[in-house]
């Protein structure tokens, strides 16, 4: 078996049917474990993916680590294996404290985000030395390469992309839902105001790339004197810009907070 992943929920999904429809692992050398033995089960046959338990994880040469922080140190025992690599999705979960519960270095810190269930996930990598010169490194980055884009990232910096990228389509989706309101404020279908607000995000994520600069795109669209101008005022004076600031702020020391309470 060429990885275990434990814990199929939205992500270890996205990421399960993202690396079999990119032909990364075939489905027999995958084996899923999950709390939810229906769920896994359900899985398995679906995408013909092994259904494993906890005591199969010793012949794995990899174990995907997709579960909550909190329920880490109740599995870990569990999940530590010899000769085994591991690769953690647990936010604020440090490579030390990985190391540290799993009896080994050849462990794998990474960070996606939701978008990988539709292959355009951002996700942070950072492994000490034993787990590049093993491969674990290498494989990992083959795995969330088939969802997304792969970033080499120093772990001291994994808490502010996990408050930043990993939580940002939340952001965003607050974001969407309140121009959409302001739309059916102003009288547009709510059907119709959802669709547009959808359409404008997407497509100004895709305008952002080809800038250097977010800055330029809003004044591309701000005309002096216009409907834009008036209503980034408004955006402006109501601290926006600011909370949304915070927000990444908050989210970040969040992530270390989840961090220390696995110390």
């Amino acid at each position: 078996m060429k990885l275990a992943i434990v814990g199929v929920g939205k992500l270890g999904l996205a990421l399960l049917e993202g690396v079999l429809s990119r032909g990364v692992l075939r489905p027999g050398d995958i084996g899923l474990l999950d709390a939810n033995a229906g769920r896994a089960s359900d899985l398995a046959s679906r995408t013909g993916a092994v259904l494993i338990g906890a005591s199969d994880l010793r012949f794995a040469e990899r174990v995907l680590i997709s579960v909550q922080p909190r329920v880490f140190p109740e599995i870990s025992e569990q999940l530590a294996q010899e000769n085994v690599g591991y690769i953690s999705t647990m936010a604020g979960v440090s490579t030390t404290t990985l190391s540290r519960r799993l009896g080994t270095k050849r462990v794998v810190r990474v960070m996606p985000n939701l978008a990988a269930t539709i292959g355009r996930s951002q996700t942070a990598m950072t492994a000490p030395p034993e787990a590049a010169a093993s491969g674990d490194l290498e494989f990992a980055r083959s795995l969330f390469g088939a969802v997304g884009d792969v970033y080499d990232l120093p772990e001291h910096l994994f808490n502010a992309f996990t408050g930043m990228s990993a939580s940002g389509p939340a952001y965003a989706a607050l974001v969407a839902e309140a121009l959409a309101d302001g739309g059916v404020r102003m009288g547009l279908p709510r059907a119709l105001a959802h669709e547009l607000a959808a359409k404008v995000l997407v497509a100004s994520g895709e305008l952002l790339r080809e800038r250097a600069h977010p800055g330029l795109l809003k004044d591309e669209v701000a005309s002096p004197g216009g409907t834009t101008i008036a209503g980034l005022e408004v955006l402006e004076a109501a601290g926006v810009r600011g909370a949304l600031m915070r927000a990444v702020v908050a989210a970040t020391r969040r992530g270390a907070d989840l961090g220390k309470d696995q110390e």
